[in-house]
This record gives C-alpha cells, sequence and structure tokens, in this order.
C-alpha cells in the first residue's frame, strides 16, 4: 500500500498531516508514504525529522500587491505553476500511489490535481471552516473532502464523500490532568488566563494583554501564564514601567515561548489568543473558555471564520483586532472572570465541539480509497 501526502508552508497543515501518516504507520507499518513538499518552506525540516520520505517540487503562491515586485513575482508563480504539474507527474509515475492526500498549501494544488487526472484516488483535508481557494478548486474533482468544520462544507462545492474528521491533537494535550498540572505550576484555587499572541508574538495582542496585567496584577485575583513570542520583548520592559515586578509577584508569568502547552493548558480556566485551526481545536479538546482575538492578515480571513464557528456555538468570546485594547481586553476578561457559570459553559460548548479521534476518522478514509 503506498500513500501520498501533498502538504506544505505552515505548520498548520504539516503537522495534521504528520499526525495522520504517522497513525496510518503505526497501525500499518508495511504502508510507503511519500510526503510531497517544498525545499524552502518548514517541511523540508519536518517531514524528514518525522522520518518520511520527501520529495519535493518548486512552485509559489500569487501575490495581491501590483507592485513592481509583485508583477515580477507573479510573472514567475504562473511560470512555476505551469512547471509543478510536469514535476506532480513525474513523482506520481515514479511512486505509484495508490491513494493521494492533500493537507493544504500551494503544493498541494499541482499534485492533487495532476493525481486525480492520471486516475489515482484523491482526497484532500480542510483545516479551516472557510476554505481555502486552492482546497475550493480541489474539491471539485477529489474523492474525498475532509473537514474540521462543517461550516466550511457551505462555501466548497464538493463532488465525491464529505466527511467532518475534525483535526488531529496532540497526545499531550488529550492526556493532560488538570490537578496534576495546577500542581506542577505551583498554583493555588485562584483562577488562570493563559495567553498568546503565537510564536512570533503579535504586538496588538501583547499589548492589550500587558495592559491587562498592570490593570491586575496589585489585586492579584487570579494567575496569568502569557507568551511574548519572538518579537514581544518589549512587554518585559512595559510591565517593568507600569511597576510589574516578575520577580517577586509570583502569580503572573511571562515567557518568551510555552512549551509545556500540555500542562499550561490543562491548568487553565481562561484561554486568549488567535484562531488559527490547530490552536481551536486543542481549546476544544481541552475543554476551555476562550476569548479569540482572529489575525485579520490571514488568507481569506479564515481565523474569523474559525472563531466565529466557536461564538456562534456558545463556546467562545470575541475581539476583533480592529476593536482590540488594553480596555476591551480588560473588560471581557472581567466579565467573564466574574461570570463562572458563563466561564464553564463555554468551555463545556467547546468540548462538544471537540473530535478527539481524528487521527483515526482520517486514516479510514484514507484507506477507503485506496482499490
Amino acid at each position: 500500500m503506498k500513500i501520498l501526502f501533498a502538504t506544505g508552508g505552515t505548520a498548520g497543515h504539516i503537522n495534521p498531516a504528520l499526525a495522520a501518516a504517522g497513525y496510518i504507520r503505526e497501525h500499518h507499518p508495511d504502508a510507503e508514504i511519500l510526503f510531497v513538499g517544498t525545499a524552502e518552506k518548514m517541511e523540508a525540516r519536518l517531514v524528514p525529522a518525522a522520518g518520511f520520505d520527501f520529495k519535493t517540487i518548486e512552485i509559489t503562491g500569487f501575490k495581491r500587491s501590483l507592485n513592481l515586485a509583485g508583477i515580477k513575482h507573479n510573472i514567475r508563480t504562473a511560470y512555476l505553476t505551469l512547471r509543478s504539474s510536469s514535476e506532480a507527474k513525474k513523482i506520481l509515475k515514479a511512486f505509484a500511489p495508490d491513494v493521494a492526500v492533500g493537507f493544504g498549501g500551494y503544493v498541494s494544488g499541482p499534485v492533487i490535481r495532476m493525481a486525480a487526472k492520471m486516475g489515482i484516488p484523491t482526497a484532500i483535508h480542510e483545516q479551516n471552516a472557510y476554505p481555502g481557494i486552492t482546497n475550493k478548486t480541489l474539491a471539485k474533482r477529489c474523492d474525498a473532502v475532509m473537514l474540521t468544520n462543517e461550516d466550511a462544507k457551505k462555501n466548497m462545492e464538493i463532488k465525491g464523500r464529505c466527511e467532518i474528521t475534525g483535526l488531529p491533537v496532540r497526545s499531550e494535550i488529550l492526556r493532560a490532568d488538570r490537578s496534576k498540572a495546577r500542581e506542577e505550576l505551583g498554583l493555588d484555587d485562584r483562577p488562570l488566563i493563559l495567553s498568546t499572541g503565537g510564536s512570533l508574538g503579535a504586538d496588538a495582542i501583547n499589548e492589550a494583554v500587558e495592559g491587562l496585567i498592570a490593570a491586575h496584577h496589585k489585586e492579584a485575583p487570579y494567575y496569568h501564564i502569557h507568551a511574548v513570542g519572538q518579537y514581544g520583548a518589549f512587554v518585559y520592559d512595559k510591565l517593568k514601567e507600569d511597576g510589574v515586578d516578575l520577580e517577586t509577584e509570583s502569580h503572573i508569568m511571562v515567557r518568551d515561548y510555552i512549551d509545556d502547552m500540555d500542562r499550561c493548558l490543562a491548568a487553565a480556566d481562561l484561554v486568549i489568543g488567535r484562531a488559527g485551526a490547530s490552536s481551536l481545536s486543542e481549546i476544544q479538546a481541552a475543554g476551555k473558555a476562550s476569548i479569540l482575538i482572529p489575525s485579520p492578515y490571514v488568507a481569506e480571513n479564515h481565523q474569523f471564520h474559525n472563531a466565529m464557528a466557536l461564538v456562534n456555538r456558545g463556546a467562545a468570546e470575541i475581539i476583533e483586532q480592529k476593536d482590540l485594547s488594553a480596555r476591551t481586553l480588560i473588560e471581557k476578561v472581567d466579565a467573564l472572570m466574574s461570570d463562572k457559570e458563563k466561564l464553564l459553559a463555554l468551555g463545556e460548548n467547546a468540548k462538544k465541539m471537540a473530535i478527539l479521534n481524528a487521527n483515526e476518522k482520517i486514516a479510514e478514509i484514507i484507506l477507503s480509497l485506496v482499490k
């Protein structure tokens, strides 16, 4: 049995594909698995590190800007799009997969499109509540479409089988225990707020959260763990200016990154952050209340749609970045932290949305397409 995965660009595309491939390898050790991606993006590092064979094709996405640099880039992209089909065909003929699966990213377009043209069974997985252009196009050709969120279905023209599979969640998140996590973090009975602006550190979130911490640090009504990210070092200086002493105020823990997300998420009562599909799947699996601040800079504004899928089901609160400030965040946090029933209801409703056997569902669909 041979299975080809095409994906790349971001961890949000690559990690779910690796999780699904790992599950198949674990249960079907005789399966031959090949990943196709690009040489420049993170799949070139993550896929070989996970022990899978890896082939590359060269492709980029079109830019919306119409300046000279953007026009030159788009001319090159058009050329690479044509050439990538030929490269994809060579890889597909050489590997001869029983099924080809796309998990998003520009690279999945030419590979899955060519696989379908060659009569190879195909499937795609869409992580977001609002699908990207590549998957919207591929959905018309594929034998199976797998969705993280059922809201995506209304924005796709689907030819074949369609299943809500959810998104694979790391086993550490699923196994984490709240009591043990709080003990390991040295917490008492006060609630914990967990916040992050992502690995890079979104300025808007960092600034608002800094204001939130500064407003409440003296009363210490709750613990707060915040990750500033790669570009958020200014938060440390701003907190010091506002009288927050991170060395002596042990209820406030500010870090560059959160490396123990399983522990912190299990211990948390409220989560503040972006609305990427992977993050939301973890919040749902852990059954946590959240205040979501979707990034306005992503394709198709998909984080807003991801967030609204929870908001519309009473599973989260939202603050759009255009409305975000320290004041609006403080008001939202104060309202939730003073309403334990609502806080619990948000978490319970988030838990109801969780699909905890996503790997199993995805593998079942992929294997069902093998002739």
